[in-house]
């Protein structure tokens, strides 16, 4: 399985051991991303392989998993599947389980795109956190707070923006920005290094909600290679 590889002195990411120290370390001091490392059971691209997913995206459940004629190593990434589910289920949270071929994209962004693999924040109104975990294919990848910046706080895509949506008085704009989720889209400095999530790895990651006591997580899902393999991700 793949891990993932931080700079020594990158502050934001915690590691933790388990499943409880996940769900219950707290987000202080900068830090807004907390990861269990593991190294999975089992065959998870067999799974891929036999869900026979051809476009979009495809949620799935429990019976759909069970009917696959998968082998020994296909069953015991199944029963991986099911217990991470699990898990966060008995937590009180509500898991998607993806296979995804590829996301909806901007076909004609106004002046830059703000689709998934556009580098953004998770936002709530009130407390909560972004789960995920990538099985098989292209992992997610995050983002510095430090090497990034909002959409909205660049002036010279702020101009441009002002002259793609308009609006009538400055509240009106700054209303469809936020509509359509420029503030929590980010550009990434010219040397700016992202860094994988890994596969196999079980994340909490921190949302923008008001009061919250970090920044949150900035990420992406990997832009798509042609060719490449599906992704199988659980995300809540």
């Amino acid at each position: 399985m793949t891990s993932f590889s931080l700079p020594a002195d990158y502050r934001r990411i915690q590691r933790v051991s388990s499943f409880h120290e996940l769900v219950t370390t707290p987000f202080a001091d900068g830090v807004n991303a907390l990861c269990w490392p593991r190294a999975l059971p089992g065959d998870f691209g067999e799974v891929v392989r036999l869900l026979g997913v051809n476009e979009g995206i495809v949620t799935l459940d429990e019976a759909r998993l069970r009917a696959l004629p998968v082998g020994a190593a296909g069953r015991a990434a199944i029963a991986v599947l099911l217990e991470d589910q699990q898990r966060l289920r008995d937590h009180g949270l509500s898991p998607n389980l993806d296979c995804i071929l590829a996301y909806p994209r901007d076909d004609e962004p106004t002046v830059v795109p703000i689709d998934v693999h556009s580098f953004h924040a998770d936002s709530a109104t009130v407390e909560t956190d972004t789960y995920l975990c990538t099985y098989h294919g292209a992992a997610s990848e995050g983002l510095r707070n430090e090497e990034a910046r909002r959409h909205v706080d660049d002036p010279r895509l702020l101009a441009e923006l002002r002259k793609h949506l308009g609006g009538d008085t400055e509240a009106e704009f700054v209303a469809v920005l936020h509509e359509l989720g420029y503030d929590l889209h980010y550009s990434a400095a010219p040397q700016a290094q992202p860094f994988s999530f890994g596969v196999g790895n079980l994340w909490r990651i921190a949302v923008e909600y008001p009061g919250s006591p970090v920044p949150p997580c900035i990420h992406r899902a990997p832009l798509p290679d042609a060719g490449s393999s599906p992704r199988l991700l659980l995300i809540s």
